[in-house]
């Protein structure tokens, strides 16, 4: 990757943890358990070990405050009631990050590259724009290649935060109408090199279960974390 035109300003990562978890019964995700450890513990240690690392990390969450606390990191409720949705912990990350960048990314997602904050922050200024999204290879129906949006895994610049409030205030709910409204790089992450399943999330009790069963498990059990939105 060429270097960056200017340094890139700190960021703020936030991990998205604050959903009803309906695809899991009404769980809290981010504390289940995969290989041992709570699924956000997983986000939080990618996300420490970023080839561009984050200045500060934030969980968004709305229940069992006190574990979640219990990592050591600042810990977010949404400001807006009946956990309307990722984009009212976007709010949250953008009304509190200390930094002019917020990089968000969901908690059931533990392989996303280590590469993501580079990559996008690399993206974001290169096209100088408000926000910079993933995107990952994908096959229709009749097998042509195009790219999906994954809007959970998002660079934005704080000062969006008026108008984030603002769509809210006024209904809205999803990421991709919000953001169509500003400045948006496409990033896809569809390289030689780059692991096809690096954005598998894990957001059912039956995906979670897959996953400790065996990489082929994994593999067909999986969805995509664009779907991550409980």
């Amino acid at each position: 990757m060429r270097p960056l035109v200017t340094p890139t300003p700190p960021i703020t990562a936030l991990i998205l943890a604050g959903g009803r978890g309906a695809r899991m019964g009404g769980a809290d995700k981010g504390m289940q358990t995969f290989q041992g450890r709570p699924l956000v513990q997983h986000a939080l240690e990618r996300l420490r070990a970023q080839s561009l690392p984050p200045a500060q990390i934030l969980i968004s969450a709305n229940r069992h405050r006190a574990d979640y606390e219990s990592l050591g990191v600042p810990v977010l409720a949404d400001a807006l009631p009946d956990h309307p949705g990722p984009l009212a912990g976007f709010l949250a990350g953008l009304t509190h990050a200390g930094t002019p960048l917020l990089l968000t990314v969901p908690c059931d997602t533990p392989h996303f590259p280590l590469s993501l904050c580079e990559r996008l922050a690399h993206n974001l200024q290169a096209q100088e724009a408000d926000l910079a999204m993933v995107a990952t290879p994908e096959r229709d129906a009749r097998g042509t290649p195009y790219l999906q949006a994954q809007p959970v895994f998002c660079l934005l610049r704080t000062m969006l935060a008026g108008s984030l409030q603002a769509y809210l205030q006024a209904g809205g709910r999803r990421i991709l109408d919000w953001s169509a409204q500003h400045r948006s790089a496409q990033v896809a992450f569809n390289r030689a090199g780059d692991d096809p399943q690096a954005f598998a999330n894990l957001n059912t009790l039956d995906a979670l279960r897959a996953a400790g069963a065996g990489p082929g498990a994994y593999t067909a059990d999986a969805s995509r974390a664009s779907s991550s939105s409980s």
